[in-house]
């Protein structure tokens, strides 16, 4: 019982932090219309939402974006953007303040973004399961759109796109909530117990 309980705690901790770096250093997952044009991390999406909505100050936002930009820098062999640069780099600037027809026509994809970063973030103190359900709709939303724009006779995946990393978020995710995970390994020692226990009982 108890290593199964260290077990569980431990597998969490290590895919909250896994999920943490995979979103703060915005490691591309899909490809979506926005505000700024096309985005591909759901801090990207909430960022643009975050400043179009004057919902948080800036400097929330640049804290947001800046280990991103870091990361971004050191791959494209970039000088290091500095901070006050951030909105900027971002297109950020001369956002259209007040609600988009974006945000209505892809609002489980901005929806899931919000508590995807959101669960990240508090992942690290305390894991839940609001990084599984936005990564979930966010998922939900491409395939919605998709169906859509079948059925609207349209190129399905126009301007929308799902990266193979966004299954390891939605892994990562799934891992990180420590009680689904202690029942996943106590399924999976359930049938060795019963083996052993009929072992034994033939032994003797």
């Amino acid at each position: 019982m108890g290593s199964s309980r260290k077990w569980a705690t431990l597998i969490s901790f290590i895919a909250s932090l896994f999920l943490f770096l995979i979103i703060i250093f915005q490691v591309p997952l899909f490809r979506a219309p926005c505000r700024v044009g096309m985005c591909s991390s759901p801090i990207m999406l909430t960022s643009s939402q975050l400043i179009a909505t004057e919902i948080c100050p800036e400097f929330i936002v640049r804290a947001l974006l800046y280990p991103g930009a870091i990361a971004k820098s050191f791959v494209k062999n970039r000088t290091l953007p500095g901070y006050d640069e951030l909105l900027k780099l971002y297109n950020l600037t001369n956002l259209k303040k007040g609600p988009s027809a974006i945000d209505f026509h892809h609002l489980e994809i901005l929806a899931g973004s919000y508590l995807t970063v959101a669960g990240a973030l508090m992942g690290l103190v305390r894991p839940g399961r609001m990084s599984l359900c936005g990564t979930l709709l966010i998922v939900w939303g491409f395939l919605r759109e998709v169906i859509l724009r079948k059925n609207a006779n349209m190129n399905p995946m126009k301007g929308f796109y799902i990266h193979p990393t966004m299954s390891i978020a939605v892994l990562c995710a799934c891992l990180s909530i420590r009680k689904d995970v202690r029942r996943l390994i106590r399924s999976f020692r359930a049938p060795r117990m019963e083996k052993s226990l009929r072992s034994k009982a033939k032994s003797s």
